[in-house]
């Protein structure tokens, strides 16, 4: 498998994303956000987290407009697959290979701690080693992680399975930390090739760290 994680000025999980894909037996490689091209034979696009452009103006709203996202929405757009953590589902947002937008916490604090989510539908890729109704412990780090899509947009989410993760307490039920409509923490496109969600599974890798549910969460596109 080859993955390529595209790096933006700002960002500060490539590494993490790096040792998370390698550890699941992925040759990676760092792609620097003014390419022009991607590598060729990609099995998968990650953009990975943290604060593009210093979060300027809003999140991913810079990095939306560096060269090589013009070449990830033509490979998103071929059916290539492609993963947006954290600042990268906002930079998806951005770029409209998802839709909704992102806005401040209701607390309007930064939050990091684990959290629960809720797998809401595992007919996809991404999340094909879980079954729906699975709860998993994975780290949150945002504070623009306040999902927003109007009611039709909801509704279209609905109908074609694209709301994959919620946030929840350990039993399941609803508990959201940033007021992201329905506690939504995680979607993908009606294509199921482009994937975005806040919370950090590449930082959810080892026990030792709190987790290791992010491991099937990533593995799913190893064994594509």
């Amino acid at each position: 498998m080859k993955t390529a994680v595209v790096v933006f000025p700002g960002t500060n999980c490539e590494y993490d994303t790096k040792y998370a894909y390698e550890m699941l037996g992925s040759e990676v490689e760092f792609i620097w956000h003014k390419a022009d091209k991607l590598p060729e034979d990609l099995d998968l696009v990650v953009l990975p987290g943290g604060f593009s452009y210093g979060d300027a103006l809003r999140s991913g709203s810079i990095a939306r407009f560096s060269p090589i996202i013009a070449e990830v929405i033509k490979y998103a757009n071929s059916g290539g697959k492609v993963l947006g953590i954290c600042n990268g589902f906002q930079i998806l947002l951005e770029a409209g290979l998802l839709p909704g937008a992102m806005k401040r916490n209701e607390s309007v604090h930064f939050i990091s701690k684990h959290h629960h989510l809720k797998v809401e539908n595992s007919d996809n890729t991404f999340l094909k080693l879980f079954s729906k109704g699975d709860i998993l412990n994975i780290p949150i780090a945002h504070a623009e992680g306040n999902y927003y899509l109007d009611d039709a947009g909801l509704q279209e989410l609905h109908e074609n399975n694209q709301i994959l993760l919620t946030y929840s307490d350990e039993n399941g039920q609803r508990l959201n930390p940033n007021g992201s409509k329905e506690a939504i923490a995680g979607i993908c496109n009606k294509d199921k090739n482009v994937f975005g969600l806040m919370p950090h599974p590449e930082r959810a890798m080892e026990t030792l760290l709190g987790s290791q549910d992010g491991v099937n969460m990533l593995k799913g596109f190893v064994e594509a």
